[in-house]
């Protein structure tokens, strides 16, 4: 299968996108297939890797963020697809990439990636303490109208969890489809608690080797709520003395993160750590994780800290409220400081102060290796179907979803 993704945000200088792109990469090595990725960068260029290529068009530097380009014109993008003659094009947003997918004219399977809920990490951020979400959806009616007419041409809109794919579905998106992220299963684990790094992490927060340590793990950026996070644990502390929160992250707001962190004392920075088995220790050595984004697609942090046997406190919206009840977790209203130091509280209770936990429930976290393979799978049977069906115009395909919307 050869498969080309229109890469509207892939940086060479890191991201979530990069990353998925290299793990998409290699396992295509690993299935057989051939996948190019189209991303906008300084110049054209060409990098070849073990399950495909990167081709790097010309483009202008995306706008207050000098790490990303971002596509202009599409006829450079054009030239790789029609000379790649690809068996699926993805569209990986839903901004010039995935608009330049859709009007490609070449006979294929059409594949829209939706990687990121625009109006949550966003508008519901900055406004929902104002306005219900409901609310402010209908208020942004238009991007959604936009979305709805993009995903009319492909033939399905991959989410990368069951909490988006159900939300895309409620605003009449085209054919939803969750194929959920996975992670590096062999690297976490509850075995890598470290005692002399935990003993470091709490000290840097200026508590006793007694005390109790957490965690929060994502970018500073207002999307991430750390300011929730941080404010939480303020509420939370004076009634659980000897209390620290590490957070491990950098970005954008780091100034306004520094400004709560000194307010709520016993707070400490560590910055963005890529150390992955470092980050694995840290896990483990923990005493709980505290989320804050209402907004992600999947929640991969999350993920890990369940899987490194950590007891995580989460919003009860976004990718990562796919993940209630699935390991030690307690769920708070998404950007309700008191009702996440609530959380935080129960989650530090004595085990017989706290609900029996049935492991039994619990759901298997995904692979990344699995995500991949149930991705090829869905492009392999949109393929049969497709070569079954034959004489189906995408214009007839077009007027039905036009007809069902």
């Amino acid at each position: 299968m050869k498969i080309v993704d229109v890469s509207g945000f892939y940086s060479e200088k890191g991201g979530g996108v990069r990353s998925y792109v290299h793990q998409k990469l290699a396992a295509a090595a690993v299935h057989g297939h051939d996948v190019t990725i189209i991303a906008p960068g300084d110049t054209h260029r060409v990098e070849t890797r073990p399950g495909g290529k990167i081709v790097w068009v010309p483009a202008p530097l995306m706008p207050f963020d000098a790490n990303y380009h971002v596509f202009r014109e599409s006829q450079e993008a054009m030239r790789v697809l029609d000379a790649e003659q690809p068996d699926v094009v993805e569209g990986s947003s839903t901004w010039r990439g995935g608009w330049i997918a859709a009007k490609w004219p070449g006979d294929c399977v059409k594949s829209l990636v939706f990687h990121q809920d625009f109006v949550a990490a966003y508008a519901h951020t900055f406004l929902d303490k104002y306005l219900s979400r409901p609310t402010l959806d209908g208020l942004f009616w238009p991007y959604w109208r936009r979305v709805l007419e993009l995903s009319s041409h492909f033939d399905v809109t991959i989410a990368g969890g069951d909490w988006l794919a159900n939300r895309l579905a409620s605003f009449g998106i085209h054919n939803p489809v969750a194929v959920p992220l996975g992670i590096d299963l062999g690297r976490f684990s509850p075995a890598k608690r470290d005692p002399a790094l935990r003993a470091e992490l709490l000290r840097q927060c200026g508590v006793g080797e007694d005390g109790k340590l957490l965690i929060a793990v994502g970018r500073f950026h207002p999307e991430k709520r750390n300011g929730v996070i941080i404010d939480g644990f303020a509420r939370a502390k004076p009634r659980h003395p000897g209390l620290g929160l590490v957070l491990l992250g950098d970005g954008l707001s780091r100034k306004s993160v520094e400004r709560a962190a000194r307010r709520a004392g016993n707070v400490h920075l560590a910055g963005a750590i890529t150390d992955r088995e470092l980050m694995a220790r840290i896990y483990a050595s923990a005493d709980a994780m505290v989320h804050g984004s209402g907004a992600e697609t999947y929640g991969l942090v999350v993920a890990e800290a369940i899987c490194s046997g950590l007891p995580v406190v989460i919003p009860d919206v976004g990718g990562a409220s796919d993940f209630a009840g699935r390991g030690r977790t307690v769920v708070y209203r998404t950007g309700d400081a008191a009702a996440c130091a609530e959380a935080i509280l129960r989650i530090l209770a004595p085990e017989e102060g706290r609900a029996p936990h049935d492991a039994s429930a619990d759901r298997p976290i995904n692979s990344a290796e699995s995500h991949f393979t149930t991705l090829f799978a869905v492009y392999q049977d949109l393929l049969d179907a497709k070569g079954s069906t034959g004489t189906q115009s995408r214009k007839d395909a077009e007027l039905d979803v036009a007809r069902s919307a």
